[in-house]
């Protein structure tokens, strides 16, 4: 593609970039939206296609099966490419074979398999911009971002799953969602979710729906995150002392490479002082959240169900 694409954007609609199990999409669909899934996994797809099918039925929702991959750096012909499937623990499926040598460093290995190859850019002209797009695939959610600049409007919300590389990497996320408009951003920690959300009511985003969420969802979006709106300035600030933890006591953290006596108190003592911080979990793990300076409230009172036009319009 070439140039900015003016490709309509849809209020009632949202994409999940990483489907999984369908936790995220099913609390989608049942507030009234309609959803564009993404999922490489084979076996998450056929399990998802049948817990949803009513929905797909309908065509409220539409499955797209694959890998998304930045087409920059692969041949212009490639159909297929290796999936490394987590074999312990289905989210961390990946295309990338750092991140498998990583989780097998963790205790976990994969099974490699092929898989299609998904050009997001081209979907989004396919069905549209959506009102929230949810990015969640491991090592390739910048792709869907570097996307995003082919088209002239963009999703008034956006989430990802934060780096816990480096600091200069979650800056240079921030700092890439700037660039596309963003101007608001919250950091959510994510393993608190279950306990520590449930949908508003009166709803803000769609329909009401009564949730508890499971181990693993996203959670609230949008216009229904009950947090602090930060600027690039102030999330910038946050992340640094999250990245602090990650750097201190995270999987790879300098902490739990060594250990000796009263090591684990110590441990113990860094998260609390931390925490007092960040006044979440430490180190946890966190989605970013970003609001674009043009969106607005959507809500959707009463959306029937509808039929999907490929044509994106």
């Amino acid at each position: 593609m070439n140039g900015i694409l003016d490709v309509r954007k849809h209020e009632d609609l949202i994409y999940d970039v990483g489907m999984h199990k369908a936790e995220d999409t099913e609390f989608y669909l049942h507030k009234g939206f309609r959803v564009i899934a993404f999922e490489a996994d084979p076996e998450l797809v056929r399990a998802c296609r049948h817990r949803l099918e009513e929905f797909l039925a309908q065509g409220q929702l539409i499955i797209v099966e694959g890998a998304i991959l930045d087409l920059a750096t692969i041949d212009a012909d490639q159909q297929k490419v290796k999936f490394y499937k987590n074999d312990n623990n289905t989210v961390w499926g990946t295309v990338h074979g750092q991140w498998a040598e990583r989780n097998a460093q963790l205790g976990s290995s994969s099974t490699v398999i092929e898989v299609d190859v998904v050009d997001i850019a081209a979907a989004i002209q396919q069905f549209g911009v959506p009102h929230y797009m949810k990015i969640d695939i491991e090592g390739c959610d910048m792709t869907c971002i570097k996307a995003l600049r082919t088209f002239s409007q963009r999703p008034d919300y956006i989430s990802l799953e934060s780096d816990k590389s480096s600091f200069a990497t979650i800056k240079h996320e921030i700092e890439a969602l700037a660039v596309l408009g963003y101007d608001a951003f919250q950091a959510v920690e994510q393993s608190a979710i279950p306990m520590s959300q449930s949908p508003p009511h009166p709803p803000t985003e769609g329909r009401y729906r009564a949730q508890r969420f499971a181990e693993g969802s996203s959670g609230l979006f949008g216009s229904e995150l009950d947090g602090k709106w930060m600027s690039k300035r102030e999330i910038l600030r946050r992340y640094r002392i999250i990245r602090l933890g990650y750097y201190l006591v995270g999987d790879d953290g300098i902490m739990n490479r060594h250990e000796f006596r009263g090591s684990w108190r110590l441990r113990t003592w860094v998260c609390k002082i931390l925490r007092r911080f960040t006044k979440a979990t430490v180190p946890g793990w966190y989605d970013t959240h970003a609001r674009h300076s043009s969106a607005a409230g959507s809500v959707i009172e009463s959306m029937p169900p509808s039929q999907f036009r490929h044509d994106g319009k």
